[in-house]
C-alpha cells in the first residue's frame, strides 16, 4: 500500500466517525452532558487551527527563504528577480495563516453552531 492509500483510509475513517458526533442531538441548547458548551469547542477548534496554520505557515517560509538564499548565491545576477519572486512568495504563505485568523475569528463570534 502507498501512502496516499493510506492517508485517504485514515481521512476517510476520521470524516466517518466524527458523522454520528456531529449529527447527534444535543441535550440543552448549546450544553452537552459532559459540560463541554459550544463556545469552548470553538475556542479550543480555533486554536488548534491557528497552531497548525503558523507552523506550516513557518516552515514553507523558511524553506522559501533558504531556497532562494541558495539561489542567490549559486547565481548573485539574478538576485534581483530571486528577490522579488521570494517576496511574493512569502505573501502567498503568509495568506494561509491570515485566513484561518479569519475562519477563527468567524467561530468565536458568530457561532454558526447555534447556542
Amino acid at each position: 500500500m502507498n501512502v496516499q492509500r493510506v492517508a485517504g483510509w485514515l481521512t476517510f475513517l476520521v470524516v466517518a466517525g466524527a458523522a454520528g458526533v456531529a449529527l447527534a442531538a444535543e441535550p440543552g441548547a448549546g450544553a452537552s452532558a459532559s459540560g463541554w458548551t459550544v463556545g469552548t469547542v470553538s475556542i479550543l477548534t480555533g486554536g488548534f487551527a491557528m497552531a497548525v496554520a503558523s507552523a506550516v505557515a513557518a516552515i514553507g517560509q523558511s524553506r522559501a527563504i533558504s531556497a532562494a538564499l541558495d539561489g542567490i548565491s549559486r547565481q548573485p545576477n539574478a538576485a534581483p528577480r530571486i528577490q522579488i519572486a521570494m517576496i511574493i512568495g512569502l505573501a502567498l504563505i503568509e495568506s494561509l495563516a491570515i485566513y484561518v485568523l479569519l475562519i477563527a475569528l468567524i467561530i468565536f463570534f458568530v457561532k454558526p453552531f447555534g447556542a
